[in-house]
């Protein structure tokens, strides 16, 4: 593999099925690790085989998990004796520390490659051409997404001249590869979700995968970090005209997985399945209220910022649990990844692009623009959509408007793995509330200038790769 990590996949051929496997240590993999993907993949459905076992390695981490533990969305109960993510949540990290995000991308970016380079040598039968377009536009997307997370959580900044990450369009088991710039990396970004929209057909509707419809919100956010503010509206725009935002009856069943309304693309997940829920309840939390402990609780910050008896995000995503505030502890329960099945409470799809997101991205875009008239529409109409009793609000100037996105958005995505990004972007510190730093050891002001603000390229990685160089700071 081309950059070295720890190896979560090798390709084995079974004997019904093409399927990946596991190892969990760091291994340099060479051309006799892996079976030749000319052979492995003979027919159309090897290719989707292949594709689905890319699919397979994504994983909540590289974004959600971080996100949630880093920033002011949560806060660290006293209860939380397992110790998951201490040490991140109280900016204790440097480059020893292998945040998965690094690998588990660039694992499942392999993983597309390899099928990537057999699809010219595999024949379609007839009637088959069509899928193996829709798999090459799929493979493509998803490589786009995962330098995507990769760029969001490692670049050194959003900006053009900025390093990025190195981009992965061949599986080179012996390279070593730079860093292309910010600019650089969106580029191939921009042009694999391109070619991938022209190939996914727009009959594909399962939004367990990455279809035609998906593609345009890719797009959307990607022009959003860029900056690239006519391609934000263009795109979100796009997306808002193929799937309308949900009712608020409808709203919370997205939560639930008892609907698919606005949701773009999920990842399915399955029993066995890590599941999200995890991060911030223990898993009986539903059926025992009173002995379920929490592991990171919704932060007082976000909390309070909700119009808690009207907005129908408040009770879809946080449950002021009225016994453990009693109790003395901590009563901010995140509920927005909890299924209704007692069997798997704590596991539900993870939602990764929705409808939602598209109007802020577009009313962001047009703040920026200077058209306040049409970005105010759009935050307006979001809001109205979510919160009982909505009357429009009125913005007098570009700033207070913006300033109102990066809080709504804080409100709309919280737990969904955006607000660390959003500081980001915006050039703002991660600022804790003193309530919701009493187990932070504090680690309540994380300024911009601070190493920690953006996560480090891990060391095995540099260690491997004598042309990775290092973010500031480590």
């Amino acid at each position: 593999m081309s950059i070295k990590i720890f190896c979560r996949g090798l390709f084995i051929l079974s004997v019904s099925s093409l399927c990946f496997t596991a190892c969990n240590k760091q291994i340099d993999l060479t051309p006799t690790d892996s079976i030749d993907p000319s052979k492995a993949f003979r027919t159309v459905d090897d290719l989707n085989q292949g594709l689905i076992g890319a699919y397979a390695n994504l994983s909540f981490y590289s974004s959600i998990y971080y996100t949630s533990i880093v920033t002011d969305e949560c806060m660290l109960p006293s209860e939380n004796s397992s110790g998951s993510g201490v040490a991140t949540h109280r900016w204790q990290y440097d480059g020893s520390k292998a945040f998965e995000g690094w690998a588990d991308n660039y694992v499942a970016i392999d993983r597309a490659n390899r099928v990537l380079a057999a699809m010219d040598n595999v024949k379609a039968k007839p009637g088959e051409e069509g899928r193996k377009d829709q798999y090459k536009g799929e493979l493509l997307a998803l490589r786009a997404y995962c330098h995507f997370e990769l760029i969001r959580n490692f670049a050194e900044k959003y900006e053009a001249g900025a390093m990025g990450v190195p981009y992965m369009e061949v599986s080179n088991v012996d390279g070593s590869p730079a860093r292309l710039s910010f600019a650089e990396t969106m580029a191939k970004i921009n042009a694999d979700l391109a070619a991938a929209k022209a190939l996914i057909p727009t009959g594909f509707d399962d939004n367990t995968r990455i279809t035609k419809i998906a593609i345009p919100a890719m797009q959307a956010r990607a022009a959003l970090y860029e900056k690239n503010w006519d391609n934000a509206i263009s795109y979100a725009t796009e997306a808002i005209n193929a799937l309308p935002l949900a009712s608020r009856t409808n709203f919370p069943k997205i939560w639930k997985d008892a609907t698919e309304d606005e949701v773009f693309w999920r990842l399915k997940r399955v029993t066995g399945d890590e599941a999200l829920g995890d991060v911030y309840t223990q898993a009986g939390y539903l059926d025992d209220p009173a002995g379920s402990k929490i592991n990171y609780a919704a932060s007082f910050k976000l909390t309070n910022l909700f119009d808690q008896a009207n907005d129908i995000r408040f009770s879809s995503y946080i449950n002021i649990d009225a016994g453990r505030k009693a109790g003395g502890k901590v009563p901010n329960v995140v509920v927005k990844y909890m299924s209704s099945d007692p069997a798997n409470r704590n596991l539900v799809d993870i939602k990764l692009y929705r409808t939602g997101e598209m109007y802020l991205i577009r009313s962001e875009a047009y703040a920026q623009k200077n058209d306040l008239v049409s970005a105010a529409a759009d935050l307006n109409t979001l809001r109205a959509a979510r919160i009982s009793g909505y009357v429009d609000g009125t913005f007098p100037d570009k700033q207070t408007l913006l300033d109102a996105l990066v809080t709504e958005r804080f409100k709309e995505l919280a737990f969904e793995g955006h607000r660390h990004f959003d500081l980001r972007r915006n050039n703002l510190p991660i600022q804790r509330n003193p309530e919701d730093a009493v187990n932070a050891l504090g680690a309540v002001l994380l300024k911009p200038t601070d190493a920690q603000y953006v996560f480090p390229i891990p060391n095995t990685e540099l260690k491997a790769n004598k042309n990775m160089k290092q973010n500031d700071g480590y």
